[in-house]
């Protein structure tokens, strides 16, 4: 025998906890880190990892005291008893971020009184030096805790009311390790310590069943989230669908258009009425707000623009139709619209709108605002729309876009604005109408933040008379 025979034997005697302890605390940590990066099940993943990582350092901390490895310090200690008196609060919570209702309520009072309990505990050791005298309480309210979970699991009615996610595991495993803690619990109530395995066989099983139904809830939503993506794609395709293939090509015309949505679906919606080679309607709109619903609404005005064609050189009866057609269809969603009808063998043009931006008139080293504005779609049934008559010349140029051009904001907040588009559309007379739109877009991205995502759907159509 040497001297480090007796180490060695209750080394051997602690193999299970020096295993376990870093094995919690490492998924501990990385759940933890999971959940902020994955703001998704930011929730869940978080009460997961403080439960399992707080389980084993706990562990670890016995260890350390058992072992002797920190004889003369008295931290291990003190984080024995701070987990002891909040290991429950976690466990609770994580419950709470998996249910729903009057359970997820009860859920959330249960971890508030836990926490409660637990400052109280620790305020009687500040004074009395006493750490264990109420834990009673904090024992008591986890194996509430457990009992009520191993009972709303067990029952397949309450589970689909109450529980977001349901198991045929769960609910075999969980009432069996709720059952096994009361009778650990009773065991010590009664003055009789239970086997020395059975604590550590019920904390990795407890913590395995907790482990299993994070990345149970974990696959479900990355599932989800695939067939969303899947279906935002399938909208994206059938939006872009109802775009027009190409810019109209008019012996006296010059058309270009871009079209760069926030999200995978848009607001925004623009559309050219070929009346023949010399007059042409466009149309440009902004629906309220961004997303599907915004994109439902856009591709509502491509069935109501089929309706207006024999009305297309009337920028009023243009605005009105689509009016009447779209009134009560946006469900609280406000629809600005432009119209500009242009007769290039007269060179002349008419336009109005619907609470839209205003119409860009360039000429040689001038540019003009051309407002002429109606209420927005929606708000009443038959509005009047101004229409104003325009006298145009060769060479001039004319834009139509939607507010997420002018609004996007710098680091200041200031945003983006009249008077910077114009001194951009004036900077890019000489320059190609593609060029001019790609000037503004750039000019816009670089007024923004390089952190800072696209704020708004941006449209934007530019014409010029040949």
């Amino acid at each position: 025998m040497t001297a480090e025979d007796p180490l060695l034997i209750v080394i051997r005697g602690h193999l299970p906890e020096l295993f376990l302890g870093p094995v919690f605390l490492f998924v501990g940590l990385c759940a933890c880190s999971l959940a902020a990066i994955r703001r998704r099940e930011f929730g869940a993943l978080l009460w997961f990892g403080l439960f399992i990582g707080m389980a084993g350092t706990r562990i670890l901390a016995g260890s350390a005291t058992t072992l002797g490895l920190a004889p003369d310090s008295a931290w291990p200690s003190r984080v024995s008893i701070f987990i002891d008196h909040f290991l429950v609060v976690p466990g609770t919570l994580f419950w709470a971020e998996l249910s729903v209702g009057k359970f997820r309520r009860f859920m959330n009072w249960l971890a508030a009184l836990a926490a409660g309990a637990g400052l109280f505990n620790l305020a009687w050791y500040s004074v009395t030096g006493r750490p264990y005298r109420f834990i009673v309480l904090n024992s008591l309210i986890a194996v509430f805790m457990l009992l009520a979970i191993a009972l709303v699991v067990a029952i397949p009615g309450l589970s689909r009311n109450y529980l977001v996610i349901q198991s045929l595991v769960l609910r075999i495993v969980l009432p069996a390790i709720a059952l096994a803690i009361v009778f650990s619990a009773g065991s010590r109530a009664l003055g009789h310590a239970p086997p020395a395995y059975l604590v550590p066989v019920e904390l990795t099983v407890w913590i395995l069943a907790l482990g299993y139904v994070a990345v149970q809830r974990t696959f479900e939503n990355e599932r989800r989230l695939l067939t969303i993506e899947s279906e935002l794609e399938t909208a994206r395709q059938i939006q872009i669908s109802i775009l027009p293939e190409r810019v109209p090509a008019l012996p006296r015309l010059r058309v270009a258009a871009a079209y760069h949505p926030m999200s995978a679906v848009a607001g925004d919606f623009y559309q050219f009425i070929e009346l023949d080679d010399q007059r042409l309607g466009v149309l440009v709109a902004d629906v309220s707000g961004h997303g599907v619903p915004a994109a439902l609404i856009a591709v509502m005005m491509k069935t109501a623009v089929q309706s207006i064609v024999p009305c297309a050189d009337s920028p009023r009866e243009v605005l009105r139709g689509l009016n009447r057609m779209l009134s009560g269809q946006g469900h609280n969603q406000f629809i600005t619209s432009a119209y500009l009808f242009i007769d290039a063998e007269n060179y002349r043009a008419r336009y109005s709108a619907a609470g839209h931006p205003p119409l860009l008139l360039s000429r040689v080293k001038t540019l003009q605002r051309i407002e002429s504005n109606g209420l927005v779609f929606g708000v009443a049934s038959e509005p009047d729309y101004p229409v104003r008559d325009l006298e145009l010349c060769p060479g001039d140029r004319l834009l139509l876009y939607t507010d997420g051009v002018i609004e996007p904001e710098n680091a200041k907040g200031q945003a983006f604005g009249d008077l910077k588009l114009e001194q951009v559309i004036l900077g890019a007379q000489m320059c190609p109408l593609p060029q001019l739109i790609q000037r503004m877009l750039d000019e816009i991205r670089a007024w923004q933040p390089a952190s800072m995502a696209q704020q708004d759907d941006i449209t934007v159509v530019a014409i010029e008379v040949l």
